[in-house]
């Protein structure tokens, strides 16, 4: 049964577990997790593809969300809070890797080379492996908004939401970074080889 909580449609069983959890029930928020960790376990996978990394992404959403649970007011759907809190988890995850230069250089990942008759299709494992090192090249925030945009659909309205920021400055980032991973891939000559010939 679903009840309204603070305009929202609230499943009533959850409503109950986040008080409970908020009193301290333990057993409570582990069913919160239980009912929300493959939703934010999709999402953690847009910031590292390597599973101990994701994991730990997982546990350190869950870790700030326990701790700030009496901050969540229910303007939205328990998902979406988490969701906020797992894109701002991925987002520091990612500065400190920029700040350790712990990305995979372009030129470690070799995708097919076009065949003689026209171009042939990469491997998908190797174009997704190449446009994450693309990705990897541009500023956190640039990189997190093109995530967000394109991998998460999300709109610019709703990551200026997640990460507390302006939606024109969003939008301007995302104008700078198509702009900016366009001239990488012009450089490396990747964008006939990933299909971006427009």
């Amino acid at each position: 049964m679903a009840a309204r909580y603070n305009g929202h449609t609230v499943d009533e069983l959850e409503q109950q577990d986040i008080a409970a959890a908020l009193g301290g029930d333990e057993a409570a928020y582990a069913r919160l997790v239980a009912r929300h960790q493959a939703t934010v376990a999709r999402l953690a996978w847009r910031f590292t593809r390597v599973p101990a990394e994701c994991e730990e992404l997982v546990q350190q959403t869950f870790v700030e969300a326990y701790f700030a649970l009496d901050g969540y007011r229910g303007d939205a759907p328990l998902e979406h809070w988490l969701a906020r809190i797992a894109t701002r988890v991925g987002y520091r995850f990612w500065k400190e890797r920029t700040r350790r230069g712990a990305d995979v250089p372009l030129g470690d990942i070799d995708p097919a080379a076009p065949a003689t008759d026209g171009p042939a299709d990469p491997d998908p494992a190797v174009a997704a492996a190449l446009v994450q090192a693309l990705l990897a090249n541009l500023a956190p925030a640039e990189r997190l908004i093109l995530t967000l945009l394109y991998f998460e659909e999300c709109s610019t309205e709703e990551i200026a939401r997640r990460m507390g920021w302006n939606r024109a400055v969003v939008k301007m980032r995302a104008y700078r970074a198509r702009r900016r991973l366009k001239e990488i891939a012009q450089r490396e000559h990747l964008l006939e080889r990933l299909g971006w010939t427009s």
